[in-house]
């Protein structure tokens, strides 16, 4: 971006983009916290992978600050292998845990805490990836777009784990928390994909 093309408003849009991330960032570090309690009291696949999911959007969030900063492209590209480890990580343990939870047959417990949590979590993504959407947009930075989409897809995947606590809770379907896992095990090695498959292209 040339000095002329730099819009007045870009120093309040950088400031909104920051904004942004802080928020995505601070949301999934009480999120950790919270998806660890109903994930061990409920013994729940899937709130123990949003739980990890949410680990790994605090490394998506800080690759996006440091880029606002102005971080040279070659610490950018190392966070993101780092992440997309963390993807690749992440799928493998939610698809050894769901397979074994379904072969087992283990039912997990009601989640009266999961539930509250991941309904609104749900909504504050969706906000959060809109308001990424415009600002990314406004400041014609792919990296935020970018990274307001996987915060759209997470506020999707807390919709799915909430649907499968709420099924088993409701209609005492078991197998929706292992399904849901799985829901998360396709997220993740998606998510590993693009990372690594972006990095050959480049």
């Amino acid at each position: 971006m040339t000095e002329s093309s730099v819009s007045p408003e870009h120093p309040a849009l950088l400031r909104r983009g920051f904004l942004l991330e802080y928020a995505t960032l601070g949301w999934n570090v009480v999120g950790i916290v919270v998806l660890a309690v109903a994930a061990i009291d409920a013994r729940s696949v899937a709130l123990a992978g949003f739980g990890l999911d949410s680990l790994i959007e605090i490394g998506a969030s800080t690759v996006v600050i440091w880029e606002l900063s102005g971080t040279g492209e070659r610490r950018q590209r190392t966070a993101l292998r780092l992440i997309g480890a963390g993807f690749a990580a992440l799928a493998l343990y939610l698809l050894v845990q769901s397979t074994w939870v379904l072969a087992a047959g283990f039912h997990p417990r009601h989640s009266p805490l999961g539930i509250a949590w991941t309904a609104i979590t749900a909504l504050v993504m969706f906000v959060l990836a809109y308001g990424k959407a415009r600002t990314g947009t406004a400041l014609d930075n792919p990296v935020l777009i970018t990274e307001g989409k996987v915060t759209l897809i997470d506020g999707v995947l807390a919709a799915a784990v909430l649907l499968g606590l709420i099924l088993n809770s409701a209609a005492g379907w078991w197998w929706a928390d292992p399904l849901a896992g799985y829901v998360l095990v396709y997220y993740a090695a998606r998510e590993m994909r693009e990372i690594f498959s972006g990095e050959h292209e480049g």
